[in-house]
């Protein structure tokens, strides 16, 4: 083998390196701007988290608000409401888990669905876990939500206590950031 043979094969090598380097650098410029396109926009970025006045909101009343393009409930519970939440045995739910992400996988109890300790306030995603239609506030047999669209029955608490939705309305991420706004997202 003389030194041109082996010259040769450097340079061949050299080639294969360079084209390989220029296609990935191709197809990384091709690719990009499809992979670019999957992102948020600056408009939703902006709403991933909104703050809510809350401060004239009655006890027994509740206001809905959107968030990322679907209802959020927000009640202020009554007294009654309260302890009709926390009367339920676990036993007697349909869906035992809180499906509250503020807190992970805990129990269904009412205390693990409402925002405040005292119960006084409940923050739920507006959309049956059914088929996403919306539930009427104030309605169905636990004086809660019901789904008119296949008859959802929620309790006061917003769990799921008759048809055929499989879980309980879910608790978005929520805080008080003070006595009178609750920050969603």
């Amino acid at each position: 083998m003389s030194d041109t043979d082996e010259h040769e094969g450097t340079r061949r090598d050299f080639l294969y390196y360079a084209t390989a380097g220029a296609g990935a650098v191709a197809t990384g410029a091709v690719v990009w701007p499809l992979v670019n396109q999957m992102n948020p926009s600056a408009d939703v970025r902006a709403l991933a988290s909104i703050r809510v006045d809350v401060g004239d909101v009655e006890p027994g009343t509740q206001i809905t608000v959107k968030w990322l393009g679907k209802p959020v409930f927000i009640r202020r519970r009554s007294d009654a409401e309260i302890a009709a939440a926390r009367d339920v045995a676990l036993a007697d739910l349909a869906d035992p888990i809180a499906r509250n992400e503020n807190l992970g996988e805990v129990d269904a109890s009412d205390a693990n669905r409402s925002l405040s300790e005292d119960g006084e306030w409940l923050v739920m995603m507006g959309v049956c876990t059914h088929l996403g239609c919306v539930p009427l506030g104030d309605a169905g047999d636990f004086g809660g939500w019901f789904c008119p669209c296949h008859g959802s029955h929620y309790d006061t608490s917003g769990r799921i206590r008759k048809g055929p939705a499989p879980t309980n309305l879910p608790v978005p991420p929520a805080v008080f950031v003070d006595e009178t706004t609750i920050k969603l997202g």
